[in-house]
C-alpha cells in the first residue's frame, strides 16, 4: 500500500507542479466562478446565503471523473462513506460522517425516495447517470428541513432539465483481464453497458426520457448482475405563475450475492431488486410574496433474496414493499425575512415471507423564519414536529446562521437534532440463523453542532468544518457469540467529533485548464455500550480518515483525470484507490479511456466482500442534449 501511495503523491505533485507552470496564462478565465445555486424545495437561496456544510458535485465533475453509476460518483464526496458489494451500483450502501446506512434521507428533486425495508436497498433507483445533472449532500441533522430519518445528512439528486431538442447515446465495455479460477467455463471477467435519451422541448413544456443496461459476469465467482432502468421526467409550465413536474422511473437489478450478508455460508445466494417510483410536484406563485408547493411521490419495492439459488423452495425470503409521501410546503417573503411552512404525510406497509405485513404512518409539520441583517449575517431558525403511529409525538428544533465578514471570508454554525425511526428490518426479521429482528426498539435521537468557515477568492475556494454529535439510543446489530443470529438493541451512545475540509484551485486559459481537489475527514466516534463483551456488525465498521484528491487537465479536445481515495475505518484495513480517466471530445461525439484500481489494491469496503481489482474500461458517448 505504501508503494501504491507514494506513487500517487507523485502523479498528483507532477500534474501540480505543471499546473503552476500554466498561471502566467491565465489570463481569460473569468476571476470569480458562477454562483451555483442550491436546489432545495423548501428555500431556494444562493450558495452564499446558505449556513449549512454542503457539498455539490456537478455536471463538469459528473463528466470528467471515472464513473458509470450514481454509486461510483458518491465515492468521490468527501465524508461520504459509499460502501459497495459489487461494481456499476450493484448494491452499496451510503452513510454520511460516521453514520449508519439507515441514519440519511435519500432525495429525488427535494422528494423523499427512501425505501421503508432496508438502507441497503435505498440506492436501487432508476436514475441513469447520464439523466443527473448534480447531486447536493447536505451534512448533519437535518429534521427541521427533511423531518425523520435525517440523522447525519441528506442526499439530493437533481435530474437535468432539458433545454433543447435532442438525443443521447452512449456504451462501454470493461474487462479486468483476469479468470474465473471456480468456473468450470474460466471466462474472463467483463462488463459493458448502454444508455439511451432523448429530450422534447416545447413552449410550455419539456420532457427527457433515459434508458441504461449494464450487465457483467462478475470479477470473481458469483458475482455476475444485470441492471435495467427506464426513467422519465416531464415539466410543464401553462403560465409563469404555476409550474408541474411529473417524474416516473423503473429499475430492475440482478446479482450474484456471493459473500453480501452471511459470509462463508451465502456463497451461492442471488439476489432480485425492482423498483418503481412515481413523483408528482407543482410549484403556484399566488402573489409576488406567497408561493405554495405541493406534491406526492410514491415508490415500490421488490426485494427476492435466494440464499440458495438453484434451490428456489429452500431459504428464500421476498419483500414487497410500498411507501407514500405527500406534502404542502409554502413561503412567504415578508418585508423583515422569510417565512417557510408546511406539512408531510408518509405511509410505509410491507409484505414479506420473513418479515410479516406490517404498516406505519408519519405526519410532521414545521415553520421556519429565516432573515439577513446589514447583508452580512443570515439566520435560519425553525422546528419540525412529528407524529408516528408506533411512537407518537417528537420535536425538532434547529437553527443556523452565516456571517459574511468581507467577500472572501465567511464564518457559519449549525446546531439541529434528528431521529432515525427503525426499519421493518430493525423490527421484524427473522432470517434464522443469521440475524433476527427486535420488535422493542426505540427511535435513535442525535443532536449536533457544528461551526466553520469559508474562503473564497479569484480561483481559490477553502472550508472547514468541525462537529460534534451525539446519538442516544443507537441501534446496532450484535450477537453474544457466534453461534447466535445477530439482533438490533438500543446499545449503546454514539458520540462522534468530526472535521471536514476541503480545498479547490482552478487555473489555465480556455484551450489549457486545470482543476485541483483536495479534501480530508476526520472522524472520531466514541461508542459508550449497554452490552459490553458482545459482538458488533456495525458500529466497528466506521471510517477514521478519508482522503479524496483529484486533479483534472483539459487541452483542446483532450483531457486528463486523476482521482485517489484513501480510506481508513476503526477495524477494516486502511487502502489507497486510484483511478483514471482520459476523455477525447470531438464537437458531439466523446471517447473516454477508464482504468480504475490502477494498483490492483485488494481492499474491502463492506462486510466480507472484496471489491474489484485494476479494471479497464472504453466507452463512447454522443450528446446531442
Amino acid at each position: 500500500m505504501k508503494r501504491n501511495y507514494y506513487v500517487s503523491l507523485l502523479l498528483c505533485g507532477f500534474l501540480s507542479v505543471a499546473g503552476h507552470a500554466q498561471e502566467k496564462s491565465s489570463t481569460t478565465v473569468e476571476d470569480e466562478m458562477d454562483e451555483i445555486v442550491i436546489y432545495n424545495q423548501r428555500l431556494q437561496l444562493p450558495s452564499t446565503l446558505k449556513n449549512r456544510n454542503i457539498a455539490i458535485v456537478g455536471q463538469e465533475q459528473i463528466q470528467q471523473l471515472p464513473v458509470n453509476s450514481v454509486h461510483e460518483l458518491l465515492s468521490f464526496v468527501a465524508g461520504v462513506d459509499l460502501r459497495q458489494r459489487g461494481p456499476n451500483g450493484t448494491q452499496a450502501d451510503l452513510s454520511i460522517d460516521g453514520g449508519s446506512f439507515e441514519q440519511n434521507v435519500l432525495l429525488l428533486n427535494g422528494q423523499k425516495i427512501s425505501d421503508p425495508q432496508t438502507g441497503h436497498n435505498s440506492l436501487n433507483i432508476p436514475i441513469p447517470l447520464e439523466a443527473v445533472e448534480r447531486i447536493e449532500i447536505v451534512r448533519g441533522p437535518s429534521a427541521r428541513l427533511y423531518g425523520v430519518n435525517s440523522l447525519t445528512g441528506v442526499v439530493n439528486i437533481v435530474t437535468k432539465n432539458p433545454k433543447k431538442d435532442g438525443v443521447f447515446a452512449a456504451v462501454y465495455g470493461g474487462t479486468s483481464f483476469k479468470k474465473d479460477k471456480e468456473d468450470d467455463h474460466g471466462e474472463t471477467y467483463n462488463n459493458r453497458g448502454i444508455q439511451l435519451g432523448g429530450t422534447l422541448v416545447r413552449a410550455k413544456d419539456n420532457h427527457l426520457l433515459f434508458g441504461s443496461h449494464d450487465s457483467g459476469n462478475g470479477y470473481r465467482y458469483n458475482t455476475a448482475y444485470h441492471n435495467n432502468k427506464i426513467f422519465y421526467q416531464g415539466n410543464i409550465v401553462p403560465n409563469e405563475n404555476n409550474t408541474l413536474m411529473i417524474l416516473a422511473g423503473h429499475a430492475n437489478s440482478s446479482f450474484g450475492a456471493n459473500g453480501f450478508y452471511a459470509s462463508p455460508g451465502d456463497k451461492e445466494s442471488q439476489e432480485i431488486v425492482s423498483t418503481t417510483m412515481f413523483n408528482v410536484s407543482s410549484r403556484h406563485y399566488l402573489s409576488d410574496r406567497f408561493t405554495l408547493m405541493p406534491s406526492l411521490a410514491y415508490r415500490y419495492n421488490f426485494d427476492d433474496y435466494r440464499y440458495f439459488r438453484n434451490k428456489l423452495d429452500v431459504a428464500r425470503s421476498r419483500h414487497y414493499t410500498h411507501a407514500i409521501t405527500s406534502n404542502v410546503n409554502g413561503e412567504y417573503r415578508a418585508d423583515y425575512g422569510n417565512y417557510t411552512f408546511g406539512g408531510e404525510m408518509r405511509y410505509e406497509e410491507i409484505n414479506s415471507t420473513n418479515i410479516g405485513d406490517h404498516s406505519k404512518s408519519n405526519y410532521g409539520f414545521f415553520a421556519a423564519f429565516q432573515r439577513e441583517w446589514f447583508d452580512k449575517l443570515d439566520v435560519n431558525l425553525g422546528a419540525y414536529v412529528n407524529y408516528n403511529t408506533q411512537y407518537g409525538w417528537e420535536v425538532f428544533p434547529g437553527i443556523d446562521a452565516s456571517y459574511q465578514f468581507n467577500p472572501h471570508w465567511q464564518a457559519t454554525f449549525n446546531a439541529g437534532t434528528a431521529s432515525r425511526i427503525p426499519s421493518f428490518t430493525d423490527l421484524y426479521l427473522d432470517q434464522r440463523p443469521g440475524n433476527i429482528g427486535n420488535p422493542d426498539l426505540i427511535p435513535e435521537k442525535a443532536y449536533q453542532v457544528e461551526v466553520g468557515g469559508k474562503y473564497r477568492k479569484n480561483r481559490f475556494q477553502a472550508e472547514a468544518f468541525v462537529f460534534y454529535r451525539d446519538i442516544d439510543d443507537f441501534v446496532d446489530w450484535i450477537r453474544v457469540d457466534v453461534n447466535q443470529p445477530y439482533q438490533p438493541y438500543n446499545a449503546s451512545k454514539n458520540k462522534t467529533k468530526g472535521l471536514n475540509t476541503a480545498v479547490r484551485y482552478h487555473l489555465g486559459t480556455d484551450n489549457s485548464r486545470w482543476n485541483l481537489g483536495l479534501s480530508y475527514t476526520y472522524l472520531s466516534p466514541t461508542i459508550e455500550n449497554k452490552t459490553q463483551g458482545m459482538l458488533s456488525k456495525y458500529s466497528l465498521e466506521s471510517l477514521k480518515h478519508q482522503v479524496v484528491g483529484t486533479v483534472n487537465y483539459t487541452h483542446n479536445a483532450f483531457s486528463v483525470t486523476l482521482a485517489n481515495r484513501f480510506n481508513e475505518r476503526l477495524t477494516y484495513k486502511s487502502y489507497w484507490i486510484t483511478d483514471i480517466r482520459l476523455n477525447y471530445a470531438l464537437e458531439k461525439v466523446k471517447f473516454y479511456v477508464d482504468a480504475q484500481n490502477i494498483f490492483d489494491t485488494t481492499y474491502i469496503e463492506a462486510g466480507a466482500v472484496p471489491m474489484p481489482g485494476r479494471w479497464f474500461t472504453l466507452g463512447i458517448k454522443f450528446d446531442g442534449l
